[in-house]
């Protein structure tokens, strides 16, 4: 689930959001919450106190659009991420065969000091088959984008989960 700046700095973020799981008797487990890299652009200890008390309850904090705009990777130290989520930038070379090399040494790098910081990566814009693989051999944890699903209504979901299941 997205979390706008705004909602960020909301003073019920944390209260809201255990009231909503403990209503659909969720596990924080169960619950990302992915919040761009540019929202945390220079961000203090107040804003991210709300985040941190949601992690250590175990609820798994993503960091959206990483390798975009201003990244930093002094910041990777004192936000409380678990996941990175890779922007479709770096997929788009991969689109059209051969991939491109600069783009997967690039994937292949991230993936690696996320992995040393115990970090999973989730890749964004993944749209073939071959792309899919690609992606898993260079290691990452996670994928999403049209090669799996497209944008489409809430009802969807449930179906999807449920074909899924079985």
């Amino acid at each position: 689930m997205n979390l706008s700046p705004c909602q960020l700095t909301h003073p019920g973020l944390v209260s809201d959001t255990v009231e909503i799981l403990e209503r659909a008797g969720l596990a924080p487990a169960s619950l990302c919450l992915e919040v761009t890299e540019s929202a945390l652009i220079g961000a203090d200890d107040d804003l991210l106190k709300p985040l941190r008390r949601l992690a250590e309850m175990g609820v798994d904090i993503a960091l959206d659009d990483f390798g975009t705009g201003y990244s930093n990777l002094a910041n990777l130290r004192r936000l409380p991420v678990s996941i990175l989520k890779l922007d479709r930038a770096f997929t788009q070379g991969m689109q059209h065969f051969p991939a491109d090399p600069v783009d997967l040494k690039i994937i292949e790098g991230i993936v690696s000091l996320a992995h040393s910081l115990d970090l999973a990566v989730t890749v964004e814009g993944v749209e073939t088959g071959a792309q899919a693989d690609q992606l898993r051999e260079l290691g990452c944890d996670t994928a999403q984008g049209w090669y799996y699903a497209r944008p489409g209504p809430p009802d969807r979901l449930h179906e999807l989960a449920l074909a899924d299941a079985t």
